[in-house]
């Protein structure tokens, strides 16, 4: 999944950035998950997805003001 800089998600609706922060949540569980077992290969992917889903929280507590 590609990184989306915040002027791009900003431009997706309401319902698009809800769906995409599901998956963004979902994913950042596997990786943790996969974390606790000790099969994670890439650990420096779950700082980017932090940080990925704190973005679209941002910009959707932008858009419910």
């Amino acid at each position: 999944m590609a990184q989306m800089k915040a002027k791009e998600i900003r431009e997706l609706s309401v319902d698009e950035i809800n769906g995409k922060l599901k998956d963004l949540k979902q994913e950042a569980l596997n990786l943790r998950l996969q974390q606790s077992t000790g099969q994670l290969d890439n650990p420096a992917r779950l700082k980017v997805i932090r940080r990925e889903v704190a973005k679209y929280t941002t910009v959707l507590n932008e858009k419910n003001i």
